[in-house]
């Protein structure tokens, strides 16, 4: 009687795993204690071992001393656990367990000796289960059996336990192994270690699961590993095993080898991961070169501290540097005068504006949105896109599947002993109650049918459904459905037969599980070999192939499969033939009418499914779903502009100084800009997605609203200067802000038009609309929202309420600055502790580090977007997908199609095409054949079917298949074999290859002859459409149909076209040698995912050149702009650089994968960054502070603040929002990756830029102005107050200057300066005498 022990769970986590343990059976886990010892027989619950071995006896006692032989042999088998001499080495296992230990690490190291490392880590994993001194430890025993000795002792004998082990120490015990080749299959040694799930879903839980499984022939008992997450801890005193495992690069000793490069795939240096070790080399160089060049300079400091000091004159600036000046200038001059033209006569600007965006967005009407995502994804010149264009043409579009998958978990597996066939296991799904239930739904899809709207008119299976025997008026029973119920021709009567059997001397019933068996084995035959006498091809007329039909089958016991596959082959019209919405609507209904069955079984079976318009229609509810997220989202900044513009002195002044209204004003200026651009662009015929509409406002939104704060902010900081009308201060505020706004919208504008020559559709339409949604964007700031500002400005000095200028407060004074927090933190706490002179270099060093690292990560970031993300997390198809993964045991067809010009008909064509008596060895289906040898190399499971090889077995002249009429009325035409008055004979009259014309003559005959039972070879339905000739028989195409193995990831699917690509050149190079094939002629593979899949095999390059194109403009506008100063330019481009290396290895750390979608993310953070950097980087060349540090000092003050509200506030809360978003590639690619690059966007601007900017940036040669800025200054400059400590303005009167009633002398005097968005920041001081500042 067996005996399971009370149960517990861990609260401390562990990974969605229970660890539940039994402390009946294992009440001491101390170390030194064994959990079990010695041996106690046989299993009972085990039937079948290869191996004979017996459970251990439960003994939770004190672990015993090795002597003798065990000590010897225990250095053999396990020479970690013999750790001293016989006196101090303790074990948990006898002699004769150690000895069945032996036998089981010799059979795994027939398959694991060519990687010592991964033998070593296996033996150690059991080592430590049977040996180990602590084994109480990690070891808990959950169920025992009574089982009495020969001498009558009672025992308990262990049948079933718990085995603790820490996650990392499993990881690196499975990673030793998992790249160990097995070189009789061409496969992995894994494949034979993980049951169903092979090397390429095999993982840590499941490679261990297998190991313990007592089904698996090898395990004694019962073994459920726990692998408990690093950091936390089981309870009750277990402690799970962990420690070092042997690295497969490692060699165990000085006389031992490392495993080879092909069973250790890794990139090393000795002994360490070689990108790990590069990557902190890197940093180790550029961390010296930085401290050797800081130690310099202090020595230089010092030097010259020494010395007495002289002063020098300034340097006098150079010619780019005066050209620099020059053209800031003009450009400040030119920014004056249109600010001032434009704030006074505001109206008129914003009915211009207004009719301008509106007339641009009108274009909206004839927009088009992409949502195939062929057309977004693969460029229309791209092979792929070639060769589908190739195929479509010649043989129609690949047709559409709908899929059924049914598993009966929980139902028992049983029996049948089969009277011809012998004995069989029956899964507990292959059940007639089962069949039945499938039965009953395949007739309901059968009788179903669809309403068509457009069409009007109702639509039945046989309207759209795929009839290879009879396409031109097909019929119910026509249709193209592969189902284990086929080989009953979906008859409930002849499902229900039986019959009585003799075979030899036994005599028994014959049912539908006989003839099962015979059709999983015998899928093309027309009449089974028992006394049912029933065919197993389908009704259709078509075989059934039991690798489609069944799921989750070990070897090829299709009977013991787990689960049962019903699939619906359905024509697939083009988009704009009126048929296409007849096969959607019948999808819709086939999608109704699987739920309900779903629904109605659900208690007893789990019904998995999927439509060929699922995936669009989930991408399309979520979108729909998601939307009021997005406007949530969007909301969120709106009233966050809305509100952080308002700049507040007193409660009684909130209405009149809220800026509500100019921020939906600027906002509407953002929307304008985004509307205008792509109405523009929908006017010049440029389709958009929805990854458009999602990224562009946002994109834009940030820029336009850093540009609006930054305009704002300045606006409300700075004094109007005596006799200065409120336009003429307009326009010398947009004179100071300008510069830097066209400095980074410039950057933005070239680098998204670069951009644009990105050969992915979906990339270059989004690089072209921010491209213009930001020229816009800039274009309508300079002049709608300069304009609005005017308009404000003049309703806050009549003291008018926001929102309602109708109303005011009277004519009482304007209040002096309000209320601010984030400037005057930045300048007295910040920036003094950011550029202190020791933490300087611990920033620098950092931000060094924090690149290095994002190099290797980068290295690591997986690339692929696997199909499960597209999808909600409620959504039916995850369910299909999991099933998919889990059961399918082939994927989808694969053809290899050859074009045009070769010559089947010689003899030489058809040997190095066919692969029966007397073809080439290295043919084309002889070497696909070959392919499928080695699946984890080539990714093929079933070998092609050859229409070359049916058409040569056809014309044999042993068969009735190729007749022709020698006489009467038919004389010289075809004679079919189910014909009885054939006058004539065969078509060839020997075995041998056909003549040029033969061939032509019979291929047509072949091609349409139907399989019968009298010849099976026909190749109607087979392979009529498999070539494709001209009117005169020439053959301008053919296929050759092979099957992929299942393929899971995106990874996969890249990896089996890459391998399918390479099997098609060599079978192309071995073609052309064919004697008459022309030079052009190509083979090439195609299947449905290859266009979708094509992107990964490039999109890391083209990311890497989109990317470095974005970076140039971005260094020359700023090169040109901040008056050749390549200092301050190479800082700019340094930082984004860095701001993207450090956002792609984020990515690996957070999962977000590399792809097309994640590359336009990042194309945008180039856009990003720039505002985050160029603002800062502007503002610190037009600085005129003596050193570089005082100069990045006013920099970060000034422009930091406007950085942090106008970028990083305005992006977090409607990328906050986005968390709670139901598709998962938004959360991924929306919010996750959006939130990485404001982070560390924000990160770079506001902490590494201004250090490299204090030790790199340029010190101003000579005093820099413009002459524009303030007519009172001398030519080059304004007025600017002397560095002072912050203290808030008082009120001062309207028309003043900082307090002062005279002129700008007396007092601590000033100076004159020009700026880049970098004005007279320091707040002014109230002071006591006339004239100071």
């Amino acid at each position: 009687e067996a005996r399971r022990g009370r149960g517990w769970q861990n609260r401390g986590g562990g990974g969605g795993r229970r660890h539940a343990a039994a402390p009946t059976f294992t009440p001491i886990h101390r170390a030194g204690y064994c959990a079990f010892y010695g041996e106690c027989g046989r299993n009972p619950e085990v039937n079948i071992s290869l191996v004979s071995s017996k459970v251990p006896c439960l003994s939770n006692t004190p672990a015993r001393v090795a002597t003798g032989p065990l000590l010897a042999l225990l250095r053999t088998v396990c020479p970690e656990l013999a750790r001293g001499s016989a006196e101090t080495t303790r074990v948990c296992c006898s002699l004769a367990q150690l000895s069945a230990l032996q036998l089981s690490v010799a059979l795994s190291g027939t398959v694991l000796s060519r990687c010592p490392a991964c033998a070593r880590n296996f033996a150690n994993l059991y080592c430590n289960n049977i040996c180990s001194p602590d084994q109480s430890l990690f070891t808990n025993v959950t169920r025992v059996i009574n089982r009495t000795t020969a001498q009558g002792t009672p025992q308990l004998a262990v049948v079933e336990y718990q085995c603790f082990y820490r996650q990392y120490f499993a990881d690196d015990s499975f990673a030793s192994c998992r790249g160990v080749r097995l070189p009789a299959t061409g496969g992995y040694a894994i494949d034979t270690m993980c049951g169903r799930y092979g090397a390429r879903l095999c993982t840590t839980q499941r490679w261990l699961d297998f190991q313990g499984d007592k089904n698996n022939g090898l395990a004694p008992l019962q073994i459920d590993f726990q692998l408990v997450p690093n950091g936390t801890q089981p309870g009750d005193a277990v402690v799970p095993l962990g420690g070092t495992a042997w690295r497969c690069n490692q060699a165990l000793s000085a006389q031992e080898q490392p495993c080879s490069c092909q069973d250790c795939p890794h990139f090393l240096l000795g002994n360490a991961n070689g990108a790990l070790v590069l990557c902190g080399l890197l940093f180790g160089h550029l961390a010296l070169v930085f401290v050797v060049s800081l130690l310099c300079q202090c020595w230089r400091a010092k030097k010259k501290k020494g010395t007495a000091p002289q002063p020098a004159p300034a340097p006098a600036a150079g010619c780019s540097a005066r050209l620099g000046d020059a053209s800031h200038r003009v450009l400040a001059r030119a920014f004056r005068r249109w600010g001032t033209l434009v704030a006074g006569h505001p109206v008129t600007v914003l009915a211009v504006v207004a009719v301008l965006a509106g007339g641009l967005s009108a274009g909206l009407v004839t927009l088009r949105l992409t949502t195939d995502p062929v057309e977004l994804w693969s460029a229309p010149g791209s092979r792929a896109r070639q060769e589908k264009a190739f195929y479509d043409r010649h043989f129609g579009p690949f047709f559409r599947t709908n899929q059924v998958i049914v598993t009966a978990p929980g139902r028992p597996s049983s029996g049948y002993e089969s009277v011809v066939l012998g004995a069989k296991n029956f899964s507990g799904v292959l059940s007639e109650e089962v069949l039945r239930a499938l039965l009953e739904l395949q007739e309901r899809l059968a009788a179903t049918t669809a309403w068509a709207p457009v069409a009007g008119r109702e639509v039945t299976l046989s309207d759209v459904c795929y009839a290879p025997l009879n396409p031109t008026q097909p019929g119910l029973a026509d249709c193209c459905v592969n189902s284990v119920t086929q080989y009953f021709q979906n008859n409930g009567t002849r499902l229900a037969m039986t019959a009585t059997q003799t075979d030899g001397k036994k005599t028994g019933t014959v049912d539908w599980h006989d003839h099962l068996i015979y059709c999983v084995n015998s899928p093309l035959s027309f009449k089974d070999i028992t006394a049912l006498e029933l065919s197993c091809m389908a009704e259709y007329g078509g075989p059934v192939f039991p690798y489609i039909a069944f799921g989750g089958y070990p070897g090829s016991e299709y009977t013991e499969a787990e689960a049962l596959i019903v699939t619906y082959s359905l024509n697939n019209f083009p988009r704009d033939d009126p048929r296409h919405e007849w096969v959607l609507s019948w999808e819709r209904r086939f999608l109704e009418v699987v739920g309900d069955f779903q629904r109605a079984h659900g208690p007893n079976l789990s019904v998995a499914f999927m439509a060929e318009r699922s995936l669009e229609d989930e991408i399309n509810r979520t979108t729909g779903e998601d939307i009021p997220v997005f406007a949530i989202s969007y909301l969120v900044v709106f009233a966050y502009i809305a509100l952080a513009l308002g700049e507040y002195t007193a409660w009684r002044r909130v209405l009149v100084e809220s800026k509500v209204t100019l921020a939906l004003g600027g906002i509407a200026v953002v929307l304008g800009a985004v509307f205008a651009s792509m109405g523009f662009l929908a006017l010049l015929g440029l389709p958009s997605s929805l990854v458009i509409l999602e990224v562009v406002p946002f994109l834009v939104l940030a820029v336009g609203a850093d540009n609006i704060f930054i305009f704002v902010q300045e606006y409300q900081q700075s004094q109007r200067e005596p006799g200065e009308t409120r336009e003429q201060h307009v326009g010398r505020v947009l004179a100071r802000v300008a510069p830097s706004m066209l400095l980074c919208s410039l950057s933005e504008v070239i680098c998204f038009f670069l951009g644009a020559l990105s050969s992915m559709p979906a990339v270059r339409t989004f690089a072209l609309t921010a491209a213009v949604a930001i020229a816009f964007d800039f274009l309508l700031q300079m002049s709608g929202f300069v304009a609005l500002l005017a308009l404000d400005a003049r309703r806050q000095e009549a003291a008018r309420f926001d929102l309602c200028c109708c109303c005011g407060m009277g004519k009482g004074g304007p209040a002096g600055p309000g209320a601010r927090l984030l400037r005057p933190l930045l300048h007295r706490y910040y920036t003094p502790l950011l550029l202190h002179r020791l933490a300087r270099p611990v920033v620098v060093l950092l931000f060094l580090f924090l690149a290095c690292a994002g190099l290797y990560f980068t290295l690591q970031v997986p690339v692929g977007l696997d199909q499960e993300l597209a999808m909600p997390k409620d959504s039916y198809m995850l369910e299909y997908f999991a099933a998919l993964n889990q059961y399918l045991a082939v994927g989808v067809p694969t053809y290899f199609v050859t074009t045009g010009g070769y010559n089947f008909s010689s003899p030489a064509g058809i040997n190095s095409i066919c692969s029966s008596a007397g073809c080439a060895t290295d043919s084309l289906t002889h070497t696909i054949q070959y392919a499928t040898r080695f699946p984890n190399v080539s990714y093929l499971a079933i070998p092609a079917t050859s229409w070359v090889d049916d058409f040569l077995d056809w014309l044999n002249p042993t068969s009735r298949c190729c007749r022709i009429h020698r006489f009467g009325n038919l004389t010289g035409e075809f004679c079919p074999s189910t014909s009885s008055d054939c006058l004539g004979g065969q078509c060839l009259n020997a075995t041998r290859r056909p003549t040029v014309e033969e061939f032509e003559r019979f291929l047509p005959w072949f091609l349409h002859d139907h399989p019968t039972l009298q010849c099976a070879k026909g190749g109607l339905g087979a392979y009529d459409t498999a070539v494709s000739m001209d009117a005169n028989g020439t053959i301008l195409a053919s296929r050759f149909m092979a099957y992929q193995s299942p393929l899971r990831t995106s990874q996969e699917y890249t990896a089996a076209l890459r391998a399918a690509r390479d099997l098609a050149e060599e079978i192309t190079t071995t073609l052309r040698r064919v004697p008459g094939t022309p030079p052009d002629f190509r083979v090439f593979p195609y299947t449905v995912t290859y266009v979708y899949y094509e992107q990964y095999l490039t999109v890391v390059a083209e990311g890497v050149i989109t990317l470095a194109l974005c970076l140039v403009p971005t260094f020359v506008v700023s090169f040109l702009l901040l008056g050749m100063d390549l200092r301050s330019s190479v800082a700019t481009l340094l930082t984004i650089a860095m701001i993207l290396l450090d956002t792609v290895g984020a990515m690996t750390l957070w999962d977000v994968p590399y792809n097309a979608v994640a590359l336009i993310n990042l194309v945008a953070a180039v856009g990003i960054s720039v505002e985050f950097v160029s603002h800062i980087t502007c503002a610190f060349a037009h600085s005129t502070k003596p050193d570089r540090v005082e100069r990045a000092a006013e920099a970060t003050v000034n422009m930091g603040s406007k950085v942090v509200a106008g970028v990083a506030m305005t992006n977090l809360p409607g990328i906050v929002v986005l968390a709670f978003a139901k598709a998962q590639l938004i959360q991924i690619f929306f919010f996750r990756l959006n939130f990485i690059i404001t982070l560390v966007g924000l990160a770079h601007g506001l902490i590494f830029l201004p250090v490299l900017l204090s030790y790199i940036g340029k010190t101003p040669l000579s005093p820099p102005g413009d002459g524009a800025l303030s007519p009172k200054c001398p030519p080059g400059g304004r007025w600017q107050p002397p560095a002072v400590p912050y203290r808030p303005r008082r009120t001062q009167p309207t028309g003043a200057s900082g307090g002062h009633s005279g002129g700008h002398s007396g007092g601590h005097g000033g100076r004159c300066r020009a700026g880049c968005g970098a004005g007279p920041q320091q707040p002014r001081l109230q002071g006591r005498g006339q004239g100071q500042g």
